[in-house]
């Protein structure tokens, strides 16, 4: 997946994201809704690794395709 299909993917992720918490201001989300926004949430944190992996990869002199998506787990696991 290259850097343009990878913000477009965010895009679209984060713009469903933001209409799943509007459509539910002053009203609890459904157990079901829960569980996609934290998808979401975690789908987003996979993306956005893949393009920090990217980067550093061009910033190294290497093949920015050589990044590979990490699982869930492991994004998930990372530090703040």
């Amino acid at each position: 997946m290259d850097d343009d299909t990878l913000h477009r993917r965010i895009d679209e992720l984060v713009a469903e994201e933001h209409r799943l918490e509007r459509s539910h201001i002053g009203t609890a989300l459904s157990p079901e809704e829960k569980d996609r926004l934290d998808r979401l949430g975690i789908q987003l944190d996979r993306y956005w690794d893949l393009l920090r992996q990217r980067d550093a990869r061009r910033r190294a002199g290497q093949d920015p395709d050589g990044a590979q998506e990490r699982d869930a787990g492991t994004v998930e696991g990372y530090r703040q």
